[in-house]
């Protein structure tokens, strides 16, 4: 079984390191170990190895497809905090991204499920699955657009890390007649790229940030990747 000691998170992350993004970095120095034991969990290592129960993979995706509308609303709160027409173009063109890029993977497997659209869309969100979304649109309704996107960029930064670890760890796993999907997915280089924006974006407004500001951002960052934790956890137990 692979280790995940001494994996790198900025090493993967976006396709490049992040030594010149100091904000992001210091994101991510704070969820190092929250970040390893993603990959020490057995939905993740699941989904790695191939050995992953179908219909744990069926309750996650349709959980993952209900939380993908709530994500995009935080990123359209963006749009609406922000007043550079830079940044609204940004937070417009994730929305975007996720209902006609993201949510492609999720419909492709649900069709090859047997699963409709307007099925996916009557699903009720599990309580941890509710409580991650609302935590972020609450964070999006009463601050501002850094702190938007350090509450969006967990869940976005944490997919490519977990893919590319699988690539790294099981060489096979690409290929899997399931599972290799998702994984070609978020260990793409269109994802990676997408990646790079954001993280440009998490710069650019935390430029001028003080230390207490700064604070703020990692808490927010540091609760969604617990969330993300939650949400795995979750979706081995098939829990409501």
């Amino acid at each position: 079984m692979p280790t995940v000691l001494g994996y790198n998170q900025h090493q993967f992350i976006g396709g490049t390191t992040l030594k010149n993004n100091k904000t992001t970095q210091r994101l991510l120095d704070a969820t190092r170990e929250i970040w390893e034991g993603y990959l020490k969990h057995p939905f993740v290592r699941g989904i790695a190895d191939g050995s992953l129960e179908i219909q744990k993979f069926r309750f996650y995706l349709l959980q993952d497809y209900v939380y993908l509308f709530d994500y995009a609303k935080v990123f359209a709160q963006g749009v609406v905090k922000s007043r550079d027409p830079e940044v609204m173009r940004m937070f417009a063109s994730s929305v975007a991204n996720i209902l006609g890029g993201e949510m492609n993977i999720h419909r492709g497997y649900m069709k090859r499920l047997g699963i409709t659209e307007e099925d996916a869309e009557r699903v009720k969100p599990s309580l941890p699955n509710s409580s991650y979304t609302a935590y972020m649109r609450a964070v999006a309704a009463e601050e501002g657009p850094a702190e938007i996107m350090a509450a969006v960029l967990s869940c976005a930064l944490s997919y490519e890390y977990i893919a590319k670890w699988i690539v790294s760890n099981y060489p096979n796993a690409e290929k899997h007649e399931f599972y290799g999907e998702w994984i070609q997915g978020y260990a793409s280089e269109d994802y990676a790229a997408e990646n790079r924006r954001l993280i440009a974006y998490m710069e650019q407004l935390a430029e001028h940030y003080t230390d207490p500001q700064l604070e703020r951002l990692t808490d927010i960052f540091v609760d969604c990747s617990l969330y993300e934790g939650m949400f795995w956890e979750m979706a081995w137990n098939g829990e409501l």
